[in-house]
């Protein structure tokens, strides 16, 4: 892959936990590693150390500063700080925005929608459902959705469930009659347990994580209670769409304060509810769902995109390995008269970030800040 122009010293991109990659840059050259694996364990991190050095010897490459993820407890991160080099934090979500402009060669400022399962955000929360005003070296959180709460953290990713009883709790939606199917299915005693952890915030992180609201409404609709795999729950909602189904459900959206917009889940997961209780079925629902998102990424961009001057769109994250959702909103931005950018040798899932992650270490380099929320 070819980077946005010459680096003046080799960098060392040690990239994500999950579907990991790595990335060297050394003068007019980017070489990214083949798939690593999800960076759980000792063993993956020790055939990605011997990995690097293959990689470091092949193509005489000598880094010279290192960029990794802001996770702290990451185990590329950590890798990344043990090598005692100058380094450079870049936030996930910019990193998959910056690896598209800078695989498409644009290097102006831009707008970037990362849409996915789990990123550290600058704010110490996760984040994944994210609009931002990007360029290679830094960027604004212009847009998010609502955060929602987490129950268990990583149990709650294991457990759609758990994300669905957390999302209605947050909503005050819990006593709709929709969500009466999934609250008989839940273990003895489940409900009490989750609706204590969150009311004391024990271990329950908050999310605004549109990976997360795939596997709420999966859970809601009767898709998938508990994944056997990563992204299973959102695969077979996915799987499951009717196009012939008609409506869609909308997004609320307000300004937060931090000044970004936030788009509020609730009435989404209300509709879904109101649809469970009518007896719709799986499929209607997670075309109607469908759409909202596309419509969410659409008209948020639409809306944005002229007030700061921008006219090119980057989109990136897990979300948009779903072909519903990146062909409507290709499609959709194009006909808001929008440039919509997807990767073309990268995947938009997490094996895209540390060539991203390299990109914004040069730009910083380069004369670039950092973020600026």
């Amino acid at each position: 892959i070819t980077p946005p122009a010459a680096t003046d010293v080799d960098i060392l991109a040690c990239g994500p936990e999950q579907k990991n990659t790595f990335a060297l840059l050394t003068g007019e050259h980017a070489f990214v590693s083949q798939h690593i694996g999800d960076m759980e364990n000792a063993e993956t991190l020790a055939s990605y150390e011997r990995t690097i050095a293959l990689y470091e010897r092949l193509f005489r490459v000598r880094p010279e500063t290192v960029a990794y993820d802001l996770h702290p407890e990451y185990l590329s991160t950590k890798h990344a700080l043990a090598l005692g080099l100058p380094s450079i934090g870049v936030q996930h979500h910019h990193a998959h925005i910056a690896s598209v402009l800078a695989e498409h060669g644009f290097e102006g400022r831009a707008l970037g929608v990362a849409l996915d399962g789990t990123g550290y955000g600058t704010d110490a929360t996760i984040w994944g459902g994210e609009w931002l005003a990007a360029d290679l070296a830094d960027f604004e959180r212009i847009a998010h959705l609502r955060a929602l709460p987490m129950p268990g953290g990583a149990a709650a990713v294991k457990r759609p469930a758990r994300m669905a009883i957390g999302a209605l709790a947050e909503c005050g939606l819990l006593d709709h009659p929709g969500a009466a199917p999934l609250r008989a299915r839940l273990a003895g005693g489940e409900e009490a347990t989750l609706l204590a952890m969150i009311a004391h915030g024990l271990n329950t992180p908050r999310t605004s994580s549109m990976g997360r609201l795939f596997d709420a409404v999966a859970a809601i609709a009767g898709v998938r209670d508990d994944a056997l795999y990563e992204g299973q729950a959102a695969i077979e909602l996915e799987a499951l769409t009717d196009p012939s189904a008609e409506g869609t459900y909308v997004f609320g959206i307000a300004e937060g304060v931090d000044g970004a917009l936030v788009l509020d889940s609730a009435s989404v997961l209300a509709a879904v509810l109101d649809d469970m209780a009518a007896g719709a079925g799986a499929s209607a629902i997670s075309m109607r769902f469908h759409r909202a998102v596309v419509a969410a990424v659409v008209d948020t961009c639409a809306r944005l995109a002229p007030a700061l001057g921008l006219t090119h769109v980057a989109l990136a994250g897990g979300v948009f390995m779903n072909r519903l959702v990146v062909r409507g909103s290709v499609l959709g931005l194009r006909d808001a008269g929008l440039v919509p950018l997807t990767h073309v040798r990268l995947p938009a899932n997490d094996g895209g970030v540390a060539f991203g992650q390299a990109v914004v270490a040069w730009a910083r380099r380069h004369g670039g800040a950092g973020p600026r929320r």
